[in-house]
Parts: structure tokens; C-alpha cells; sequence
């Protein structure tokens, strides 16, 4: 899996993959880029942990077990890239517009996992809905939404 997605990153054709093997790299990519935000303030507590793992369940419907293993995957490749880009390509590439605004309150959710948004968060957030091809009214109705949802959590 690995290899694949690093083939990927690095621009260099398909890497061989299948549709299950797509389906594996994209979920890669995205929990990867929840991971980033989750330690973009420096930390990755475990109320941040525990929300990229309930979002990932939801979104691609995975097993206890295999959210496990997809998170410390995306652990790994976030620690060994430099860059989003690779990333924010294969979700742009995969996602259609909705699916990517879906992916860009995921990641508000993970930045204010913590009840706090930080300098850093925000920024990484902006970036992202840019590279992602979300609009700026998208992301905020997104911010907005995941903010709302902290709120009722937190009564």
C-alpha cells in the first residue's frame, strides 16, 4: 500500500493499482490530511484521535480494526512527506465537489476536536479548501457547521 501511494505522490502513473487499491489510496490521502490537521498546533490528543477515527468509520463505513490500521498508515505517510500537495491531488482527483466540501468539514471538525482553532489550524484549513478546489463560501458554511456540531457535543 505503501509503495502505491507513494508511486502516486510522486506522479509516476498509477502505480498498478486496482479500484479496491484506489479505494485504499484515496482513503489514505484523506486520513492523511486529517492527521495533518490534527497535529498542525503540535499535538495529536486523544480527542482528536478519537474524531478522525469516528469521521473515517462514517465516511468509508470501516470496521474498528481497519480504521486502526488506515490511521496509523496515515500516521506514517505524513511523517514521511514534506508536502500536501500529493495529497490534496489524489482527493481533488477522486472526489467529486460535494464529497471534497464533505472532506473539508471533516477536517474543521478534527481542528476544533480540541474546543480550540488554532493560528496554524485555520491556515492549513484555508490552504487545503484551496487546493481542494472548495469555494471560501463552502469551507465557511463547513467551519460553521462543525463548530455548531462541537457546540452539541459539548451539552
Amino acid at each position: 500500500m505503501i509503495e502505491r501511494l507513494k508511486a502516486l505522490l510522486m506522479g509516476k502513473g498509477d502505480g498498478g493499482l486496482t479500484t479496491s487499491q484506489d479505494q485504499d489510496t484515496l482513503q489514505v490521502a484523506a486520513a492523511a490530511l486529517l492527521v495533518e490537521a490534527a497535529l498542525m498546533d503540535e499535538t495529536f490528543d486523544d480527542r482528536e484521535r478519537a474524531t478522525i477515527e469516528q469521521l473515517l468509520t462514517e465516511r468509508f463505513e470501516l470496521s474498528a480494526g481497519e480504521v486502526t490500521a488506515l490511521l496509523d498508515e496515515a500516521k506514517s505517510e505524513v511523517e514521511q512527506s514534506s508536502q500536501l500537495f500529493g495529497f490534496t491531488r489524489i482527493v481533488a482527483d477522486s472526489f467529486d465537489n460535494d464529497q471534497r466540501v464533505e472532506l473539508v468539514g471533516m477536517l474543521w471538525q478534527v481542528a476544533y476536536a480540541d474546543g480550540e482553532l488554532h493560528d496554524f489550524e485555520a491556515s492549513l484549513l484555508r490552504r487545503l479548501a484551496g487546493l481542494l478546489h472548495v469555494s471560501d463560501y463552502d469551507s465557511g458554511r463547513a467551519r460553521q457547521a462543525a463548530r455548531a456540531k462541537l457546540v452539541q457535543q459539548d451539552e
